[in-house]
């Protein structure tokens, strides 16, 4: 018989499995949100187990804290970290409360090790509370979109190397190519004559445009609004601390971060996310332009166009045997589908935000991890797949 412990919070008791590192405020939202089988992204536990060492050490700095009460939060988030536990956060990526909940399903289980780690059983919280300890000095309202920015870093390195290298094997491909002429067309009908490498160079111009302008957001992410607390005020903090936590951050972290220059413009506004998601559709739009274009300049010589030759990946037909399919310039136009759809989605939640706090950063999150997911593995693919093998089938005169 499975083995249970009992945990109580305002609304009453509720078992809780004995093995588990999380508590009562997790099984609650597990309950209510469990709208599929999808679980936190294991980056976003990653940083959030960072946020959450920052701010204990800031306050041992601060003297809030006891130094073995501290330590033993620190290495919990160090074990959390490294990903051990990230079966331990069961909470819906899709969630009521502002990511509330996924907040709290890190306090229960960073608590849970600690309290462990010094020799105590599992929910013994008047030891080291998940509240008072782990979440002092934070609110979910800062703590989130610290931990939400440093994932999108994290997540932004790979898709901006898998566009870095799509752009350089259309520079390579241009030079290859630079000798075959095509019949250049506008409106689909035949114009004058372009070669192939005027051609592939205006595609590299346009995504490293796009590589720009996702540099660009990538680096105002930097900035977040840890130590502003509820709304931006700072309330039970110091100076000291919010100078405190933003240092420790950067030292446990590897990353450049520091705060925003309002913490309540941090908290309460998300046009840095719409300016991402944005930058993405864009650069998805443009290489679905480019996969759109390969696939109608390979189409079959005897029926279509035939001036270019796809890589050859996989029967295409269950009826036609002989048939081959663009399949990895068509991965791409699937991409740019969704990737509009997170965009809408985004801008909704974007403006559905009220007053001093924006609540649907738990559905901002989830898009913009799918968007960017979905473009690293899509471009690298069709780069891989599909641009460095491509081959002109004939030469105008």
């Amino acid at each position: 018989m499975d083995k249970f412990r009992i945990e109580k919070d305002l609304l009453g008791e509720m078992p809780i499995p004995a093995e588990a590192y999380y508590g009562i405020h997790t099984v609650r939202a597990y309950e209510n949100f469990c709208v599929s089988d999808e679980k936190p992204d294991g980056v976003l536990i990653k940083t959030m187990a960072w946020v959450k060492k920052a701010c204990v050490l800031a306050n041992q700095d601060g003297n809030k804290i006891e130094a073995d009460t501290a330590g033993a939060i620190a290495d919990a988030c160090n074990k959390i970290a490294a990903g051990g536990f990230n079966g331990q956060f069961i909470v819906n990526p899709i969630q009521g409360g502002a990511g509330t909940s996924f907040n709290m399903n890190a306090n229960e289980v960073i608590a849970n090790l600690s309290l462990e780690a010094l020799g105590y059983e599992k929910s013994n919280y008047d030891i080291i509370d998940p509240l008072a300890h782990v979440n002092m000095s934070q609110s979910t309202n800062d703590v989130l979109p610290t931990a939400l920015n440093l994932a999108l870093i994290l997540k932004l390195e790979p898709l901006l190397k898998a566009l870095a290298d799509a752009i350089e094997t259309l520079h390579v491909k241009s030079k290859e190519l630079e000798s075959a002429v095509k019949m250049g067309r506008t409106h689909l009908n035949m114009a004058v004559p372009i070669s192939f490498g005027q051609s592939f160079d205006a595609y590299a111009a346009v995504l490293d445009r796009d590589y720009e302008r996702i540099k660009q957001v990538k680096n105002a992410i930097g900035k977040v609004p840890l130590g502003g607390t509820i709304v931006g005020t700072g309330l039970n903090t110091s100076p000291s601390y919010r100078k405190a936590v933003i240092s420790h951050l950067q030292q446990i972290s590897g990353i450049k971060v520091e705060a925003c220059a309002n913490l309540a413009d941090g908290i309460q506004n998300v046009d840095d996310y719409t300016s991402l998601l944005s930058a993405l559709k864009v650069c998805i739009l443009n290489l679905s332009k480019i996969a759109s274009d390969l696939r109608l300049l390979g189409s079959d010589a005897q029926y279509g166009i035939g001036e270019l030759l796809i890589p050859a990946r996989q029967i295409g037909s269950s009826f036609m045997p002989e048939k081959v399919n663009p399949v990895m310039a068509e991965l791409i136009n699937h991409v740019s589908f969704l990737v509009c759809g997170y965009d809408l989605a985004v801008s909704m939640a974007a403006q559905a935000g009220q007053l001093e706090l924006n609540v649907y950063k738990p559905t901002i999150s989830y898009c913009l991890f799918k968007s960017i997911g979905l473009m690293t593995e899509a471009i690298s693919l069709f780069n891989e797949f599909c641009l460095k093998n491509l081959k002109a089938a004939l030469t105008i005169h």
